[in-house]
């Protein structure tokens, strides 16, 4: 069909537009691609919205934590390790959503997993954002406790409870937030941290001396890997920065230097930050391990609360350790709840093909995030973490594979990302079978099922299971689970002449409302296009175009 036929007329019908664009902005483009007439902020808003949601507390507890067990030359090391796996991993997936405005879902969909295999990825990514929000809340409630006396469940209740309202309408609401707060929260983080040191430089030594619980007498690799698995849980982040990251809008030459920086800074530019947070827990803890001991030593409000103490009148301190508590986690805990609505609405539409809207999942990741608070998983925090890294690890090594090797050396994935239902194999055996393989033998070793020596090695098992499987699957099957069909149908290219997505709008003749290119295909039944929602939600298929199978 010619895209003159399917061109959707420039008129829009009176208060249409406007409503049109409230339902756009309470759903935030949830399984779409996100159009160009809605990516209007700059590189660097989006940028420093997507670094807002990196003022998490958990950073601190995760490396105190590590610290406490393991010293700090070790924590040290181990924060390193995985601070440049995350970031190796984490640039292809950031580019990929940037460059192409989708999320992670999405790009695993057409990097290995097939329309319905990265289901798979998906329950593993919402799993990770109520994990982390059930962590973040209960380190807001840590400080609600200490700042003004309200139990834990009621301080659970009240951290989940607050930022409903703000999570409600995307992308608008939480790039004012993160813009506007994060001046304050540098300011509140960073002001104790320099004056201790410059207060007291002796504070260096005995945090660098600290040699741990565990006092093995230097650094080992069998400590380090256990530390670097605990931090590589944080790999799956990737996720929510691109959550935000697929707003960018266009590269083009007048931008580019700033497009770049802004993808490579918020996508994964954020572990630096990350590892800086961590290391900053271990001397926290290190400093106030003598005073509160070492169960209290890893919570946040307890460390901020004795660096701020230092510099600061005994009035003055517990109300701002409590404000960066709580303004720490409202900043990652909207990003939280919003990615992983994102992830579970993902999830349901594709296996029940019905679409109930991103508001049912957020109350669904809340609900599981304070089950996770009220049964104190602050209390076997590492445990969590380390089991769970071992999954993520696996999903984000194989797609970043996928993406790096399979697409760019091997040329047998395809170079431009698909995620429409009809052009993609509904599972595609490279990506499922290197994740299952990765992961499944990961937590065999994390739960000492192949003997204690190797226990600590299954971080590195599971990402160089998945770098080695996701390619030589590839190579077995010759490409030929990626696409479908290569045919979407419309005669116009899915990418400008710049390698932008197309901004010409069509409308679809299911919902009747216009779609960019990238977001539609043509239909089997009719003369006319469908979007990628409409496909989602259609059980009987007819409008699904037919298999044509083609070389990628």
């Amino acid at each position: 069909m010619s895209a003159t036929d399917a061109r959707s007329a420039t008129t829009t019908p009176p208060g249409a537009e406007k409503s049109q664009a409230t339902k756009e902005t309470l759903e935030d483009y949830t399984l779409r691609f996100a159009p160009r007439g809605y990516r209007r902020w700059t590189p660097m808003v989006v940028a420093t919205t997507a670094l807002g949601g990196i003022a998490y507390m958990a950073d601190f507890s995760i490396g105190a934590g590590i610290g406490l067990a393991h010293g700090t030359g070790n924590a040290l090391v181990a924060i390193a390790v995985a601070a440049a796996v995350i970031f190796v991993t984490g640039f292809p997936l950031a580019y990929y959503g940037a460059r192409y405005n989708i999320d992670l879902d999405l790009i695993t969909r057409g990097s290995g997993f097939g329309y319905y295999g990265s289901v798979l990825t998906s329950v593993i990514f919402a799993s990770f954002t109520f994990i982390f929000f059930a962590l973040e809340g209960s380190i807001m409630a840590q400080g609600l406790r200490l700042g003004l006396g309200l139990p834990l469940w009621l301080g659970y209740l009240v951290s989940t409870l607050m930022v409903i309202p703000l999570v409600v309408y995307g992308m608008k609401a939480l790039s004012k937030l993160q813009v506007w707060t994060t001046p304050v929260w540098l300011v509140l983080m960073v002001a104790p941290l320099v004056y201790l040191i410059a207060d007291d430089p002796g504070t260096v030594d005995r945090f660098l001396s600290y040699t741990g619980t565990d006092d093995t007498g230097g650094v080992n690799t069998a400590s380090v890997l256990l530390g670097a698995g605990v931090c590589l849980s944080l790999i799956a982040q990737i996720g929510e920065q691109i959550d935000y990251l697929r707003f960018m809008p266009p590269k083009t030459e007048a931008n580019k230097r700033g497009w770049w920086t802004a993808v490579v800074m918020a996508g994964p530019g954020w572990v630096v930050l990350g590892a800086l947070k961590q290391a900053i827990g271990v001397f926290l803890a290190v400093y106030i391990l003598a005073e509160v001991g070492p169960e209290a030593a890893p919570e946040p409000i307890q460390q901020f609360r004795s660096a701020l103490d230092a510099m600061l009148p005994s009035w003055l301190v517990l109300p701002l350790a409590v404000a960066l508590v709580v303004i720490s986690q409202i900043k990652i805990n909207v990003t939280n709840a919003y990615s992983g609505s994102l992830a579970w609405t993902n999830s349901f539409t594709r296996v029940t093909r019905r679409y109930p809207g991103r508001m049912v999942f957020v109350l669904v990741n809340l609900g599981f995030a304070l089950a996770l608070m009220e049964a104190d998983m602050f209390s076997f925090l590492n445990t969590i973490l380390g089991f769970y890294s071992n999954c993520a690890i696996a999903w984000v090594v194989t797609v970043a594979t996928d993406i790096g090797v399979n697409k760019y050396l091997l040329r047998l994935s395809p170079l431009q990302p698909e995620f429409r239902r009809g052009m993609l194999y509904a599972v595609n055996p490279v990506g499922v079978v290197a994740f299952v393989a990765a992961s499944g033998l990961s937590i065999a070793l994390y739960f000492h099922a192949l003997g204690d020596t190797l226990q600590p090695y299954s971080p590195v098992a599971a990402a160089v299971i998945a770098f080695l499987l996701t390619p030589l699957t590839a190579l077995v099957t010759r490409g030929r689970y990626y696409l479908r069909r290569a045919d979407d149908g419309i005669e116009e290219p899915l990418l400008d002449a710049a390698g932008n997505p197309t901004a010409t709008a069509y409308d679809c003749h299911v919902c009747h409302q216009p779609y960019e290119r990238p977001d539609l295909t043509a239909c089997q039944t009719h003369d006319a296009v469908v979007c990628s929602l409409c496909l989602s939600t259609d059980r009987l298929g007819d409008h699904v175009l037919p298999a044509r199978p083609s070389a990628v």
